[in-house]
């Protein structure tokens, strides 16, 4: 069990990592790419516990483990130690001739105390890969992993202070209470993974002290799919993508549209990759996770009576196993995906292994289905045709387009991971950690001599603020 952190001792908690960053000690560089490599220390060193912490909190394999949560951290500290130096040095800035011969610079510095707040799907990697950008950046942080994962939030808890214990790292262990307090607290960033009705919650205690947020949310994430030729190697990416974890992705794909001729051959060639990955039965695979409490694994349930089990469908809920499974929705004039839909599996973020397939009439119907509702987290799209690629890159908005294939972009370390919208707001990783996390702030130097600010002073002479406008409007 998670031990809880003493709400009434949150306030010093967060007091204590705020007078670490007072006190100066992230701030220079040797410092910083110092704390990277104690936290990339506490990740290889301990792997074997941590893979088995996560197989108690969510059955997951050790593969996987290494693969989506401790590997993937360790690769964004990599690419953030090979880059920081370039990333922090000043750079010159642009001044105008209105205000020439002035010289500008432009210096980063770290926010202050940045408040990370984990979900449990994920709960290794998106609580330290966020703490990768707050170290590099020379912030103090306030950790608060998910209690839905206590196995994780327990170890991690007692590993921070052994890699990180100079106390610019806190670890705040608890449920809503904690939270809650913790969100009463002023911070300088705050980083929170979860779902759009917490994320509301964030964003309005975070209005209290005019905080900055990066908001992950996620959502319905889409896959349009029309490559007949590659229908074998689409399903077993999209297979692979939606089913790891159990589905409990948020850039997860969360339903399929195609058109009605090709949702036979699809679901065929689901069924096989399905096959191929977790074998005949999957519940007995080393390699297939479980839904993570009682409550989720009843929603998930409920879905099943949404449309037609094409695939899978089989649940256990002693051991909160739900099988890969595939829907056939029907097909109609006008689908629709939102509250409004007619099939509780369209309504809201499915967070499961169930992928249901949406037929509609061809792939300019399916970009009206995403346009019409929340913009999502990722969008997958499954085509030969140029065309057509560029028509959902051109006519939706989303925080990711992946072509033929799904999920991997996440590992991009060189690429903004973020939603737009009701999906999110702000991204990080790699550089885009680093500058969400800092303050790039401008120096600008005028030399009183020559003084060329008195042409724009009084007395005003009319060819003096008519040059001054002149170069002004130069930009």
């Amino acid at each position: 069990m998670t031990t809880a952190t003493a709400a009434s001792s949150i306030p010093a908690t967060v007091a204590a990592a705020r007078g670490r960053f007072e006190a100066g000690v992230t701030r220079p560089l040797p410092e910083r790419v110092r704390r990277l490599r104690a936290l990339r220390a506490l990740l290889v060193e301990n792997g074997p516990a941590l893979a088995d912490a996560l197989f108690a909190d969510l059955r997951k394999n050790t593969a996987e483990a290494y693969l989506t949560e401790i590997d993937v951290t360790v690769a964004e500290i990599n690419h953030t130690l090979r880059h920081l130096r370039r990333w922090a040095r000043p750079r010159r800035g642009p001044v105008s001739l209105a205000l020439a011969p002035g010289r500008a610079r432009l210096l980063s510095e770290p926010l202050g105390v940045v408040l990370v707040i984990a979900p449990w799907n994920y709960p290794l990697q998106l609580l330290l890969s966020p703490l990768v950008g707050v170290l590099a950046a020379g912030n103090t942080a306030v950790l608060k992993p998910s209690e839905l994962a206590p196995a994780t939030s327990s170890l991690i808890a007692r590993l921070v202070p052994r890699y990180l214990g100079d106390g610019t790292v806190q670890v705040v262990q608890g449920g809503v209470p904690e939270t809650t307090e913790l969100l009463t607290q002023r911070f300088d960033h705050i980083v929170f993974t979860g779902s759009g009705t917490v994320g509301r919650v964030v964003l309005r205690a975070a209005a209290e002290h005019l905080t900055p947020v990066t908001l992950e949310l996620g959502g319905k994430s889409p896959v349009w799919f029309d490559d007949d030729a590659n229908i074998a190697a689409v399903a077993r990416r999209l297979a692979w993508a939606k089913f790891t974890n159990a589905g409990q992705t948020c850039v997860a794909p969360d339903y399929v549209m195609t058109t009605p001729d090709r949702v036979p051959a699809l679901v065929a060639a689901l069924r096989d990759a399905i096959g191929e990955l977790w074998g005949t039965d999957p519940r007995a695979s080393e390699h297939y996770g479980r839904i993570v409490n009682d409550r989720q694994f009843d929603r998930l349930v409920g879905y099943l009576g949404g449309g037609e089990v094409a695939v899978g469908g089989g649940h256990d809920r002693a051991e909160r196993y739900l099988a890969p499974t595939v829907l056939i929705l029907p097909a109609g004039d006008a689908p629709v995906v939102g509250p409004d839909a007619a099939h509780p599996v369209l309504r809201e973020e499915i967070f499961g292994p169930v992928l249901p397939i949406l037929p509609v009439a061809s792939a300019r119907q399916a970009v009206d289905v995403v346009t019409a509702w929340d913009k999502p987290l990722a969008l997958y799209v499954f085509s030969a045709s140029p065309r057509t690629r560029r028509l959902f890159e051109q006519h939706t908005s989303s925080g990711a387009v992946v072509h033929d294939a799904a999920l991997v972009h996440v590992a991009a370390t060189g690429l903004p991971f973020g939603g737009v919208g009701p999906s999110g707001m702000g991204a990080y990783h790699g550089q885009y950690s680093w500058r969400t996390f800092s303050h790039l702030k401008p120096v600008l130097r005028k030399p009183l001599r020559p003084d060329t600010l008195r042409l724009a002073q009084p007395p005003f002479r009319e060819t003096g603020v008519r040059l001054v406008r002149r170069l002004l409007r130069r930009g």
